[in-house]
């Protein structure tokens, strides 16, 4: 049996849960989020939890069920605290503004790189280093795609680091072309 699936989750106040027709419904201080749940679960809401049930034990179902708890827990945690994540600008002469609904970079390109923001994610600027970007949101999932789409317009390279990165992310960096002394 899935030890994810089987652990319920935990309803903060202010947290409600409904399931209507095939879709969980979870509202929260931030806003609202819906699932369409899979037809190996289903869901049994209580009064400080929500426990996920599956209906047979096949292994597409184990599986199944796990992923369901988890994309659920992660759907109360998003309405009751959100997610971010921050990316950072890096090179000279990279730079990155917030125009309206787009974010629009300057990577070393012959041209500015345009990206529109998605519906349901903000993107702020840090004060000091307008650089360093923050992408918030309450669905984990389109803050963690939104995040990667930025950082895939110019992924950092190895020899000097210029490119759009992560905060925590290391990079792995690569010693250049060594000069050879000639001899006479």
């Amino acid at each position: 049996m899935s030890r994810i699936g089987r652990k319920p989750v935990a309803l903060p106040s202010g947290v409600t849960v409904e399931v209507k027709a095939g879709t969980v419904k979870v509202e929260g201080p931030k806003g609202k989020l819906s699932y369409v749940l899979l037809p190996e679960v289903t869901i049994e809401i209580g009064e400080k939890e929500v426990t996920i049930v599956r209906k047979d034990d096949t292994s597409q179902s184990k599986a199944r069920h796990g992923l369901t708890r988890a994309i659920v827990a992660n759907m109360v945690h998003g309405t009751t605290q959100g997610y971010e994540k921050k990316l950072e600008v890096i090179g000279v002469g990279f730079k990155a503004a917030l125009k309206g609904k787009n974010l629009e970079l300057q990577l070393g390109f012959s041209h500015p790189v345009h990206f529109v923001i998605p519906e349901g994610i903000t993107i702020t600027q840090d004060e000091k280093n307008k650089n360093l970007l923050t992408i918030s949101g309450i669905d984990k999932q389109l803050v963690g795609q939104t995040a990667a789409q930025i950082r895939e317009l110019k992924p950092p390279e190895p020899y000097k680091g210029k490119g759009i990165k992560y905060t925590d992310e290391k990079i792995r960096r690569k010693v250049g072309k060594a000069a050879v002394a000639k001899t006479a």
